[in-house]
């Protein structure tokens, strides 16, 4: 632990924490049918987001996938912005247009995120040779799904970034499931980290769960980029708590989720926020009732979140095509 300081352990935990507990309080809302539109929550990856955007700066850009409330929040993004936005009210991140798959906080360097499959990967290399033309020292990193390695676009994008070295990295979050298909059934071996080598780009394979080791790794490759040694592959294992799209793929009559009971039981047990926590009371950073502490001012911070929410106006008919047009 000792080239850590308790204070960046702390803020680590912090961001995990705050990420768990927002997508929690979702659940409800959704099944009161307060949230109307499509949810796909970070639950059970939440190492991932902390380790990765502990390693960047506010000046670094990330974009993200369906399944974005965490990146939003690890880099930064507001609390009651984000909870706003997937109520779809006006004072949402988005302004209320976008919903929950539509994040963006240009600010701090969340510049988008889109549900269509590897949609933003494009967009990210992009931003990444914008960074190596105007000789800047930005990061760029694009966080996709294991699903999105079906796609061609990550090829193209792979081969683009290693051509020009760009200064991006490729972040692929495995959970072992596109949407309901086991990748088993996508793949014939689960080697997601090995489509890098023909590209000559650098690749790791890294336990997710694990926020220290994603956040080295991490680390590793954002010194790399900066100093034009990018682009950078990082396959990060791991697994979602929740369904595939809202709290549960088996509720409201609807059976989905193929995945068995024994499994999610397993995964359970590598939960990263409990891996985390036996970390840090095992190294004295934290202790039982610190943790209580820290739970209970984030879940009031997520309560003032959804208070604020509800007090807030949905974007008027009138306004439909504001923010479409350059005004």
């Amino acid at each position: 632990m000792g080239k850590y300081s308790k204070e960046f352990l702390k803020r680590l935990y912090k961001s995990m924490v705050r990420i768990r507990v927002c997508e929690e309080s979702f659940v409800e809302p959704i099944l009161r049918g307060e949230v109307q539109c499509p949810v796909h929550l970070y639950s059970g990856q939440e190492a991932i987001a902390a380790g990765v955007c502990s390693a960047l700066t506010e000046q670094d850009y990330i974009f993200g996938s369906h399944r974005s409330h965490g990146h939003y929040l690890a880099k930064g993004g507001g609390m009651r912005e984000l909870v706003a936005e997937i109520y779809c009210k006006e004072a949402g991140c988005s302004r209320g247009r976008g919903g929950s798959m539509h994040i963006i906080a240009p600010e701090i360097g969340m510049v988008g995120s889109a549900p269509i499959v590897a949609g933003t990967i494009p967009l990210a290399l992009g931003a990444a040779l914008a960074s190596r033309i105007r000789e800047e020292k930005r990061v760029t990193v694009s966080f996709f799904g294991d699903g999105a390695t079906g796609e061609g676009v990550l090829y193209e994008s792979l081969n683009f970034a290693a051509l020009k070295k760009l200064p991006i990295i490729f972040a692929c979050e495995n959970n072992f499931y596109s949407t309901h298909m086991p990748i088993r059934e996508c793949r014939p071996e689960n080697n997601i980290s090995k489509i890098a080598k023909p590209f000559c780009i650098q690749g790791y394979r890294v336990d997710g769960n694990d926020v220290l080791k994603v956040y080295e790794t991490s680390k590793k490759g954002v010194e790399m980029c900066r100093r034009g040694r990018g682009p950078v592959f990082i396959e990060l294992m791991t697994y979602r708590l929740r369904g595939h799209v809202g709290p549960d793929d088996n509720i409201q009559g609807s059976h989905t989720d193929i995945r068995s009971r024994k499994e999610i039981e397993r995964w359970k047990k590598k939960d990263p926020l409990g891996r985390f926590e036996k970390y840090l009371i095992k190294n004295g950073v934290l202790t039982g009732k610190s943790i209580d502490t820290i739970k209970k001012e984030i879940e009031s911070e997520v309560k003032d979140a959804h208070d604020f929410t509800r007090n807030s106006r949905y974007p008027g008919k009138e306004e439909l095509t504001r923010y479409v047009f350059k005004e």
